[in-house]
């Protein structure tokens, strides 16, 4: 049987009139990578700070560790370390300063703080750069600097509050690699984000938030077997070949990138048919292609939404 380190049981939170938070449950694995996804606003990061013991919710249970993170918030602090969606460094400071800074904050001796700090730079590819200070660090720099920090005393759970925010894209998925060494070291990771291919290369299980409450929960494979189907997409090249398109085709819009994803069994019939219907109506698309369903189109899928608030690309 798995052991869960984190347990979430019907958690709720609400400010004012408005429910952020609608009867939340579920549990991550040690040493698992744990992805809860969904748009901006979804209550992603009010979940991370309940367990993280900076706010309470309203109801509910949340346990790390076996402990209660509202009765017991001293054991769970032990345990656990936040990074937020941006980085939370001294710019002032080198980097090595940092670190060290950390270190004589959680009491340790001048050597042990050394031997960390040191550990640490290597680690994560910043020891050129440790005499350096982090005002002149990169995004990727600073995101790396400060995991590092996140990561001084070991922690059994480090919460990543969409730490790739910002990155561009070889940032991001030299970021992707550092999490999964982390993983593999045996850190469980609990990643929030709003981009459907993160979760999709690096969780072992996803929770799909909407609205306050998760709609979906599984691996990424148990969730694309959700749709089943291949798509068809059909690009359109300007605003009003795909208007047009999308009253007469039943599929998924991307209006942002003009494509209508049409389910199909990937028969030559089903292309000449729709091919048939646009030609009937005088409209063309630029290009066409099949693939196999997607995290995108599980979240379409369930929310109903277009792809506008969650993020697909990197």
């Amino acid at each position: 049987m798995n052991d869960a380190i984190i347990s979430v049981k019907d958690i709720k939170k609400r400010y004012g009139e408005h429910i952020v938070l609608d009867g939340l449950s579920f549990n991550v694995e040690r040493g698992s990578i744990f992805a809860l996804l969904g748009e901006n606003g979804a209550g992603k990061t009010t979940m991370v700070r309940i367990l993280a013991t900076l706010i309470k919710a309203d109801s509910g249970s949340t346990k790390i560790g076996g402990y209660d993170t509202e009765s017991a918030a001293l054991s769970v602090k032990k345990l656990i370390s936040l990074t937020g969606q941006y980085a939370a460094v001294d710019g002032l400071l080198t980097g090595e300063e940092n670190l060290q800074m950390i270190g004589r904050l959680n009491h340790l001796d001048n050597r042990t703080v050394k031997k960390r700090t040191t550990e640490l730079l290597e680690q994560f590819d910043l020891s050129g750069a440790a005499k350096k200070r982090v005002a002149t660090y990169s995004g990727g720099m600073r995101r790396r600097l400060d995991i590092a920090i996140s990561l001084f005393a070991n922690p059994e759970v480090i919460f990543l509050d969409e730490p790739t925010t910002g990155l561009d894209p070889r940032s991001r998925k030299n970021m992707w690699d550092l999490i999964r060494k982390l993983a593999n070291r045996g850190v469980t990771i609990f990643l929030t984000t709003q981009y459907l291919e993160e979760a999709d290369q690096l969780a072992d299980k996803i929770a799909v938030m909407n609205n306050g409450k998760i709609i979906e929960t599984g691996t990424s494979e148990q969730l694309k077997s959700i749709i089943g189907k291949e798509k068809l997409e059909l690009t359109f090249h300007d605003q009003a070949s795909f208007d047009e398109a999308s009253k007469i085709i039943a599929g998924q819009l991307n209006e942002r990138e003009r494509i209508i994803s049409v389910e199909t069994e990937g028969s030559m019939e089903n292309l000449r048919l729709l091919l048939n219907i646009l030609h009937e109506n005088q409209i063309e698309s630029v290009a066409m292609h099949f693939r196999k369903p997607t995290l995108d189109d599980v979240f379409l899928e369930i929310t109903g939404k277009s792809t506008k608030g969650v993020s697909t690309n990197d």
